[in-house]
């Protein structure tokens, strides 16, 4: 991933360095099962431990001429240790220690994205919970509806993070299994003890049935999990950038002294952090693909899969990190401007209270299709001679079946939020 885009808590985690540690790591631990099964010398194991060190710079040197990586890796430890680097990789093919390594990556990787999920959980809810009762217009194909509050559009987004979060420890879950089976997964040439000892050290389980890879069903569902968080931290940064238009006016991102927002144009302010999530989303979604394709391998293993792993597992998981600390400051720096949630609710003269006004006339025994006509006749004369609902109710054929309390009353603000608190106490439960 470009530097722009990479956060160094993640970058740790899929640098190469960190890569083959854990690899070493995987070998190191499989010598010491087979020290308990008689297999390895303890004193070897001592000597492998003291002396092994990973050199990437010599690793790729060796790939340019063997053109495998594993085998260029143990080239290069070997190198460190002396005669006593023979008793590495005994019984294990590539997979077995590249597939163990990914394994714990993908672990850590995971437990860091559910960290800062939790984090950006958290805020979102101290922002719905101070606009708890902040009135807002509910809008359905972009055009005003119901009143809503601002508070309940963040905690919707609350509980989307919310689910997105079980979904995390899901993937979890799909993550933390590594293999050391051998070839083709037979353990033909591996006691299986190894295999419990390694993935125990390396926080993993051991793969059931691993052919001669963990399959990569795995890797999908960590994929598309994040893909999946991408796309709701794309919904929340879509209606940031809705609501922080010109003509809309009722949020706005943080901007930071000395910030620019144009070359051109000094007043602009724009929704650049929004709109960057927005683009980075698309990525995560195409790297979904890709991880669902490297589902199906010909036989027990073929290496179609490799190449596109090289690249998405990190970028997608640096992608996912980038993308979480920026919608966070984003949330906690965030513009909130209730005055003008006032303005563009009142933009449309109480048409946005037309339901009431409907369910009032049903309940005085009119039929629904012709209250809805009625209604719907004022709403237009509203609009169109520029008055509220409650002055077009006037002289209308509504004033026969409702008083101008039950008018006013049905045009109250206050009366549409009267279960906000269950709402909330559903979002919000224990």
């Amino acid at each position: 991933m470009i530097p722009r885009y990479t956060k160094p808590e993640m970058e740790k985690i899929w640098a190469e360095e960190n890569r083959f540690e854990k690899m070493l790591d995987v070998e190191i631990y499989a010598a010491e099962a087979m020290v308990g099964l008689g297999i390895v010398p303890k004193k070897a194991v001592e000597t492998i431990r003291k002396k092994a060190k990973v050199n990437v710079g010599r690793i790729e040197e060796i790939e340019k001429t063997v053109k495998h990586d594993v085998i260029s890796f143990l080239t290069a430890v070997v190198e460190t240790i002396g005669d006593e680097g023979r008793f590495l990789h005994m019984g294990m093919t590539s997979s077995d220690v590249l597939d163990t390594a990914t394994g714990a990556q993908l672990r850590e990787s995971t437990l860091l994205i559910i960290k800062e999920t939790k984090v950006l959980a958290a805020q979102i809810a101290k922002l719905a919970k101070k606009h708890k009762m902040t009135p807002t217009i509910g809008r359905t194909h972009g055009v005003h509806a119901e009143p809503t509050t601002f508070g309940l559009k963040a905690a919707g987004w609350f509980c989307e993070i919310g689910r997105l979060i079980e979904m995390l420890n899901f993937a979890l879950e799909a993550v933390s299994y590594g293999k050391i089976s051998g070839a083709v997964g037979t353990m033909a040439h591996i006691d299986p003890k190894v295999e419990k000892y390694v993935c125990k050290k390396m926080g993993l389980k051991p793969e059931p049935i691993s052919t001669q890879i963990v399959p990569r069903d795995r890797h999908s569902v960590y994929i598309s999990t994040i893909a999946h968080l991408g796309s709701s931290l794309e919904r929340i940064a879509t209606e940031i950038r809705h609501l922080q238009r010109t003509e809309v006016a009722e949020v706005e991102e943080p901007f930071l002294k000395g910030q620019k927002g144009s070359s051109a144009m000094p007043h602009k302010r724009n929704p650049i952090i929004s709109e960057n999530i927005c683009g980075l989303a698309r990525l995560l979604r195409g790297y979904a693909v890709t991880a669902m394709e490297n589902i199906t391998l010909w036989h027990e293993r073929d290496i179609s899969h490799s190449s596109t792993e090289r690249i998405m597992l990190p970028d997608a998981s640096l992608l996912i990190y980038y993308m979480l600390i920026r919608m966070q400051g984003l949330i906690s720096g965030l513009n909130v401007y209730p005055e003008n949630m006032l303005k563009n609710m009142d933009k449309t003269k109480n048409v946005i209270f037309s339901g009431s006004l409907l369910l009032s006339l049903v309940d005085k025994g009119i039929t629904r299709e012709k209250a809805y006509a009625m209604v719907q006749d004022a709403a237009f004369r509203s609009r169109q001679e520029n008055i509220s609902l409650k002055d077009a109710c006037q002289g209308s054929e509504i004033k026969k079946y409702l008083t101008e309390a039950e008018i006013k009353k049905d045009c109250d603000l206050a009366g549409q939020f009267k279960n906000i608190d269950f709402l909330f106490g559903r979002a919000f439960k224990k």
